[in-house]
């Protein structure tokens, strides 16, 4: 299985991603670590997380971004969609209580896929 996770590698920003083991953005770093994935984590208050540099915003991450994953409400997301947008991952992941329908559009009328779903489960499940 191994094998098979690190040809299927990512790069996977994390916005809204915490330091803290309780919350479920930082399991999900860890677990897309676990997986063999490359998670970028995307927060304004944080410099590293367990030795991994954070950004603070979207746009500083270089290169291609496969998938981003949202563990922000609404609020925060929706203002953000142009920058969303202009980083261009191949897919979005809302996370149960980060859905926008308004967000949900403008990355559909960018040809941007998305889903809602659960990044720990789709871990879990090997669905990622």
């Amino acid at each position: 299985m191994s094998d098979i996770t690190q040809s299927n590698s990512e790069r996977v920003a994390i916005l809204g991603a915490s330091d803290h083991p309780d919350r479920y953005a930082h399991k999900a770093f860890r677990m897309l670590r676990e997986h063999g994935h490359s998670p970028i984590p995307v927060n304004p208050k944080l410099d590293q997380i367990e030795g991994v540099p954070v950004v603070a915003e979207l746009r500083e991450i270089e290169g291609s971004v496969d998938t981003l994953t949202l563990y922000v409400n609404p609020g925060i997301s929706e203002p953000m969609a142009e920058e969303i947008v202009e980083l261009k991952p191949g897919r979005v992941i809302f996370n149960p209580g980060t859905e926008s329908a308004t967000l949900a559009a403008r990355l559909r009328a960018a040809g941007i896929s998305y889903l809602e779903a659960c990044t720990l489960v789709l871990l879990s499940t090997g669905q990622f």
